[in-house]
């Protein structure tokens, strides 16, 4: 089943707070979003309906493999474009918040060409993936 953006957004909120704090609860999500805290728990429900997460029976929530892999990839579309924007003196602020909204619709082909071309164009010290 496709997962849509939303989707994809609250999965790598889940990592990215998993890294930072090592659990996650439906409340640190909506924090993270600023969403509320219903709006967060029907998005949950949804995402564990469509195997994509579990949760505990303490509400902390778990990727499944199939979750992990959607927000290790849009996590690694982040952090890259991110850098790409800013090596081009975007602001990072400004960079992270473009980067998201492009992370989700460029296709895998473009990402992987514009990812050679900003590995060609650096000095051999510098990566996007970092």
């Amino acid at each position: 089943m496709a997962i849509r953006k939303s989707g994809e957004d609250y999965l790598e909120t889940i990592l990215v707070l998993a890294e930072r704090t090592g659990s996650v609860h439906s409340v640190d999500v909506a924090a993270e979003l600023g969403y509320t805290k219903a709006s967060v728990s029907v998005a949950m429900k949804k995402l564990r309906q469509d195997g994509y997460l579990t949760m505990e029976t303490d509400g902390e929530l778990r990727l499944t493999q199939t979750g992990l892999k959607i927000a290790q990839r849009i996590y690694e579309r982040h952090r890259t474009l991110t850098n790409f924007f800013i090596s081009l003196g975007v602001d990072p602020e400004v960079a992270s918040e473009d980067a998201c909204k492009v992370e989700h619709d460029l296709s895998e082909e473009t990402f992987q060409r514009l990812l050679e071309h900003a590995r060609s164009s650096l000095e051999p010290e510098r990566s996007f993936t970092k």
